[in-house]
């Protein structure tokens, strides 16, 4: 389930591609805006695929983080903020993300996730700390 208010367009902070999740309207906080099946790697298949492009677009997965998801709706399109107005939640029995909103959100502004898995998480993500 993708709200159908939100699009992929160019972003500023959007990495090699330039592009992010948007909105065509507002939003409350506690909105859930994605619900996204995931295709699961095993542990052997996500070592391949981080040596990829690929790396920069899946997500750590299971108890464990051993394994990785690739999100199959715009999930791995959103780009990554330490003050995030989205966070995103994994369900390991159903095999989704479901990503709400945790702030605001003003027509045509970009949705942020942050990577480490909590809104306001500060920890450096691999791409600062390189």
């Amino acid at each position: 389930m993708i709200l159908p208010d939100l699009v992929i367009a160019p972003s500023s902070k959007g990495g090699d591609g330039g592009l992010g999740v948007f909105t065509t309207r507002g939003f409350k906080v506690d909105t859930i805006i994605e619900i996204s099946p995931v295709l699961i790697l095993s542990a052997e298949e996500r070592v391949s695929v981080e040596k990829t492009k690929l790396y920069n677009y899946i997500f750590a997965w299971g108890t464990e983080e051993k394994e990785a998801a690739v999100g199959l709706g715009y999930i791995s399109m959103y780009n990554h903020s330490y003050d995030s107005n989205c966070e995103y939640e994994m369900d390991f029995d159903a095999r989704t993300m479901t990503v709400k909103t945790v702030k605001p959100i003003k027509k045509g502004e970009e949705l942020f996730i942050n990577y480490n898995g909590i809104a306001d998480d500060a920890t450096p993500v691999w791409f600062d700390v390189l």
